[in-house]
């Protein structure tokens, strides 16, 4: 990427040709702006995908990246370990109690996830079959972020965990009060067993007093023609954080 390409981007723009307007990527770090996030809280970090995006389109404040898998960890902390704003927690699963539970690792390492997945998955994406399953330690994500916190943080917290976002944000029920937003993965279409469907999901956030503020394209399946997953960004509805 160019310097111009690149100092376009911090600046909400995109410079590929026949493209306008701020595309998605800009349109999410817009929204961290506007409500001033200090802190991101990025739950299935895998390698530092998302990190890196954030950086890439301008988010100047802290990360805080979680990530269970040991080759994916490894590779997330040396994306980090050059960001003086960019942790790694140790290595670890965030659910709803503390102990340790059996990961399924994939393939593609950014499907993995503690739910088997669907026959629809195995499928249409034969390339991400299980090929090892890790134990792995598992804690609650408002027992582990207090050290990560300053009392001034707004905190914006970021779940891809293949289906496994309800027990992350069951285990984040005493976190929820500092929260100013929450990015979801969201599945169209089961694709790991025993994921809440994605209606029951928007239901949820709402009771929780988050509306949708941006859509962001996910797991588009050619095979199918459909669109299998998306990622919603929602923000505190009731209150000025």
């Amino acid at each position: 990427m160019t310097p111009l390409r690149r100092l376009a981007r911090r600046l909400g723009y995109d410079l590929t040709p026949r493209r306008k307007g701020k595309p998605p990527h800009a349109q999410l770090v817009a929204v961290l702006a506007h409500f001033r996030i200090s802190c991101v809280l990025d739950v299935g970090a895998n390698a530092g995908q998302y990190g890196a995006m954030l950086r890439e389109w301008g988010y100047p404040g802290r990360i805080v990246s979680f990530e269970p898998q040991a080759s994916a960890h490894a590779a997330l902390a040396r994306r980090a370990g050059t960001d003086p704003a960019w942790q790694v927690a140790p290595p670890m699963a965030l659910g709803g109690h503390a102990g340790q539970i059996e990961l399924e690792v994939s393939a593609e390492s950014d499907m993995s996830s503690v739910l088997p997945q669907s026959a629809l998955l195995r499928r249409v994406s034969p390339s991400s079959a299980v090929v090892r399953k890790e134990t792995v330690p598992l804690g609650r994500l408002d027992e582990v972020a207090g050290p990560y916190l300053t009392p001034d943080d707004r905190v914006f917290l970021k779940v891809d965990t293949q289906g496994y976002e309800t027990q992350v944000l069951a285990g984040a029920e005493r976190l929820l009060d500092r929260l100013a937003g929450i990015q979801l993965e969201l599945s169209l279409v089961p694709l790991y067993e025993g994921e809440r469907d994605f209606r029951a999901m928007l239901d949820e956030l709402a009771a929780l007093g988050f509306e949708p503020h941006l859509f962001l394209p996910g797991y588009f399946e050619r095979k199918l023609a459909r669109q299998l997953q998306v990622d919603g960004v929602f923000m505190r509805a009731t209150r000025d954080l």
